[in-house]
């Protein structure tokens, strides 16, 4: 995957950027390409990232992450192996009841390439490569979103966040998404361990009655100050981005708001690209944890670099 420039933070979410859980395969029309399907992908780094200062390194072994549910048919298998602390080989695919990849299916790729000029050929193999190119275990990123199969794309950023937490633990256990189960009551919580330029990330998602009833999310400094009320902050990101915390931060959750829960319709805010990728993937791996029912608090123990 391609290395975004980071607006305000360094910290990565390995993951989080592409979104299946919560939503469908299916993708709305725009337009793209890509290059022809593969399904398995090794690891070439292509860019030295600044020397990491947070962030546990990654765990040696094989990690695992599968949907419990079938969407239009197929659902999402993911893998990645861990050697040396590196990330060496990474696989993305969506499979039907027999094993048989997406990316075969001619027929849904005909029908897909009508509205969306994109099919499961072509945004498979692009999520693979996005994912291969740019993983390691000194500098797990988000995923591009792809034209045409923003669904999928900000499914699988928040599955390599997962997978990536998960190889920082050395959990080897295989990772289950209840993708089709309602969201169960309770309060669910996320929250990044480390500081990237003074602030990390928290967020809380309350479910009622099987629904969301409501998120907050802030980006806050060890006093437990908000981004938002930092001036110094606001003024300097807005010589160059045009936009500063005290917009885009109430601005993500007023997107969340309207999607309700659909996460492919939050617009990403221009001038936050980072901010916007990340808030997409943390935010669907809370809704993954709401389907579960696992209210247990979600330490993100991102890695940060010095710039």
């Amino acid at each position: 995957m391609k290395f975004r420039k980071v607006i305000y933070s360094t910290a990565a979410v390995a993951l989080s950027m592409l979104m299946l859980s919560a939503c469908s395969t299916t993708a709305k029309d725009s337009s793209s390409s890509s290059s022809s399907a593969k399904s398995s992908q090794t690891v070439k780094k292509t860019q030295k990232p600044g020397k990491k200062i947070a962030g546990a390194s990654l765990k040696d072994g094989t990690y695992k992450l599968v949907e419990d549910s079938y969407d239009h048919g197929y659902k999402v298998e993911m893998e990645m192996t861990v050697k040396n602390g590196k990330i060496k080989n990474t696989k993305y695919d969506q499979v039907d009841k027999d094993g048989k990849s997406k990316a075969k299916d001619a027929k849904y790729e005909k029908e897909m390439k009508k509205y969306a000029k994109i099919g499961p050929k072509e945004y498979i193999s692009q999520i693979n490569q996005e994912w291969a190119s740019d993983a390691s275990a000194d500098n797990p990123e988000n995923l591009s979103a792809i034209s045409g199969a923003t669904n999928s794309s900000y499914t699988a950023s928040n599955y390599v966040g997962q997978l990536t937490q998960a190889a920082q633990a050395g959990n080897t256990k295989t990772i289950h998404i209840a993708n089709k189960a309602k969201y169960q009551d309770g309060t669910y919580k996320l929250e990044e361990k480390n500081y990237s330029h003074g602030y990390r990330q928290v967020y809380t998602l309350v479910i009622k009655d099987h629904k969301i009833d409501k998120l907050t999310y802030d980006q806050v400094d060890k006093n437990g100050k908000s981004k938002t009320k930092d001036a110094k902050y606001e003024k300097q990101m807005k010589k160059y981005a045009k936009v500063g915390p005290k917009e885009y931060i109430p601005k993500l959750m007023e997107e969340f708001a309207k999607s309700n829960g659909n996460m492919e319709k939050v617009q990403v805010v221009s001038g936050a690209t980072e901010s916007s990728n990340q808030f997409i993937a943390y935010v669907g791996q809370l809704l993954n944890a709401a389907q579960e029912g696992n209210a247990r608090m979600i330490h993100v123990d991102n890695i940060v670099y010095k710039d």
